[in-house]
């Protein structure tokens, strides 16, 4: 939501400063990094400086999520490859704890908002309704990278930073589900439990693809987007 506090002069002319130099970013194509934006610890209270009404306003819901993360630069890496308004996550919140991630890069704060809600709504409260234990960590293959949908020429949701790569998943007492093991090979809880994690990603991400989709997703869960209209969930 906007922030209803109101600067003093000196820190009104230093954001003013700011967007000017905001203004300045590099065109699509380009390889230049544009001007780095100030992230600020959540613990403090503050939110990171936003560009815009509407990354204010993705902020501050990402911040209510319990979600810990700095706010990154604006870059046009090239060939369709972008991180536009993304954030590093560095820890989520369940019901009752911090949760850990492994391994993610920059995430869009949009995704990353719909990624929190699935760890805390989806994710947990699936590992307490199977295990009755809580969960710890989610452990991924990453989030950005510029590359294709694979044997297409298409470019992949990793290249703008709208998708994740999830492998696995920790719980309290140390138990790991694993996607590749456990999709169609683990205990009948493991498979459940990664069952049910899938289904409620479907209800938040545009994309959901599992080992049911093919043999390239056998190893995690791609999850990719925000539903705005069709999705897609194998």
């Amino acid at each position: 939501m906007p922030d209803d506090r109101h600067p003093a002069p000196r820190q009104t002319a230093a954001l003013l400063c700011l967007a000017l130099l905001a203004g300045c970013s590099a065109l699509p194509g380009g390889n230049a990094r544009a001007p780095s934006r100030t992230s600020t610890s959540q613990a403090s209270g503050a939110l990171p400086a936003a560009r815009s009404g509407e990354e204010a306003q993705c902020l501050s819901g990402l911040s209510e999520m319990g979600a810990r993360y700095s706010l990154l630069p604006d870059r046009y890496l090239g060939d369709g490859c972008t991180n536009l308004g993304t954030v590093q996550l560095s820890a989520l919140t369940t019901d009752t704890e911090s949760l850990t991630i492994t391994n993610i890069g920059p995430v869009t704060c949009a995704v990353s908002t719909v990624f929190a809600g699935w760890a805390r709504f989806g994710v947990d409260r699936a590992a307490h309704q199977v295990f009755g234990k809580g969960l710890h960590t989610i452990e991924t293959f990453g989030s950005y990278s510029c590359r294709n949908v694979a044997g297409s020429s298409r470019r992949s949701g990793h290249a703008t930073a709208t998708a994740i790569d999830v492998a696995a998943f920790v719980l309290d007492d140390g138990r790991r589900i694993v996607v590749k093991q456990d999709w169609n090979g683990g205990s009948s809880q493991a498979r459940e439990f990664l069952r049910l994690v899938r289904t409620s990603a479907c209800r938040r991400f545009a994309t959901v693809l599992s080992p049911d989709y093919n043999a390239a997703h056998e190893d995690h869960l791609h999850i990719e987007g925000v539903i705005s209209g069709s999705s897609y969930c194998r």
